[in-house]
C-alpha cells in the first residue's frame, strides 16, 4: 500500500505528474570550482549508485526505461515524484547495476538496495526549503528500503577540502552541492555541482588496440569518441580482466582526467567502468 502524504503536502506538490514514456527531465551536475561563494550552498555525498526517478508509482532511467523493482521494495513509498540513486554502497556500483537492470528482479539483490532521495522536483519551493520538506516525507516512512541523502549546510573551501578528502578515503566517490535558494530546474546549472579531486566524463568505445609487452595478446588500450566527436585513446585503469575481456565496441564507459592539454583532449584519461545502467528491454 502507497503511504499517503498530508493534504497540505499534496497541495504543495500539485503540479501534477504522469508516468513517464519520455526521459524524466533531470537536473545535472556543473563542476566546483574553489572561487565559489559557499555561503548559500549544501553539500552532500556523491553516491556511487543508479540514477533513479520515483515518479509516485515507479521507477525510472535516466533514458525513460523502468527499473522494475519488486513490489515490496516500494512498499510504503509516497505517492509523489522523487529524485534519488539507487544504492547498495561504496564500491558496489558494478553490482548494483547488474541487478536493477535486469527484467525479472532477484529479491535477494533487491534486499541490499536502498533508495536515496536528494530532491523532490514537483515541489516549487527553494532547495532549503525542500530539505526540510523531504525529511518530513522520509523519515516517518515505515519503508527500510527508503533514506535521504544526508544534506548539511557548507562553510567554506579548506573545510569543503577536508570533507571530500575524508569521504574519499573511506571509498567513497565525491561530493555535491546544491544552492539552497534554488528552485527545482532542469539541465545543468551552477544551483548543482560536483565535488572531486579529479574530472569524469562518458564516451563510446570505437576501437579495441592490441598491447604490447605484458599486455601481448590482451587489450592495450581503446579508441573513444566524446559527444562532440573528437576521439583519442585510453590505455590506462583497466585490470587484467578487463583487458581479457574489455568494454565491447559501442559501450558507453565512464572515465577520469585531470584538466585538458592544450589541444581540449581530457588529460591523463583514465578508464573507470562500463556506463551501463539502463534496464534490460522486455
Amino acid at each position: 500500500m502507497r503511504r499517503l502524504i498530508p493534504f497540505w503536502f499534496a497541495f504543495a506538490l500539485s503540479t501534477a505528474f504522469n508516468a513517464h514514456a519520455e526521459p524524466p527531465e533531470l537536473a545535472l551536475a556543473g563542476v566546483y570550482d574553489e572561487g565559489v561563494a559557499l555561503d548559500d550552498y549544501w553539500v552532500s555525498e556523491k553516491l556511487d549508485g543508479v540514477r533513479a526517478y520515483w515518479d509516485g508509482e515507479r521507477f525510472w532511467s535516466r533514458g525513460g526505461n523502468e527499473y522494475r523493482a519488486p513490489d515490496w521494495f516500494t512498499e510504503g513509498f509516497p505517492d509523489v515524484p522523487m529524485d534519488g540513486e539507487l544504492w547498495m554502497g561504496r564500491g558496489r556500483f558494478a553490482e548494483l547495476s547488474g541487478a536493477v537492470r535486469r527484467l525479472e528482479p532477484v529479491d535477494p539483490s533487491w534486499r541490499q538496495i536502498r533508495f536515496m532521495v536528494f530532491d523532490l522536483p514537483a515541489l516549487d519551493q527553494p532547495f532549503a526549503e525542500r530539505v526540510a520538506a523531504m525529511e518530513a516525507l522520509v523519515q516517518p516512512s515505515p519503508s527500510p528500503f527508503l533514506a535521504m541523502v544526508v544534506q548539511r549546510k557548507a562553510t567554506d573551501h579548506e573545510r569543503l577540502m577536508s570533507a571530500l578528502d575524508k569521504v574519499v578515503s573511506e571509498g567513497g566517490e565525491g561530493l555535491m552541492l546544491r544552492r539552497g535558494g534554488s528552485l527545482h530546474s532542469t539541465g545543468r546549472s551552477d544551483d548543482l555541482l560536483k565535488v572531486k579531486r579529479y574530472d569524469d566524463a562518458e564516451a563510446v568505445v570505437v576501437e579495441h588496440l592490441a598491447g604490447r609487452g605484458k599486455y601481448e595478446g590482451m587489450l592495450g588500450s581503446v579508441r573513444v569518441r566524446r559527444d562532440d566527436g573528437r576521439q583519442f585513446r585510453i590505455g590506462t585503469g583497466f585490470s587484467d580482466k578487463q583487458r581479457e575481456s574489455p568494454p565491447p565496441i559501442g559501450a558507453t564507459i565512464t572515465y577520469k582526467y585531470y584538466g585538458f592539454t592544450s589541444t581540449g583532449l581530457p588529460r591523463f584519461a583514465s578508464f573507470l567502468r562500463i556506463r551501463n545502467d539502463e534496464p534490460e528491454a522486455p
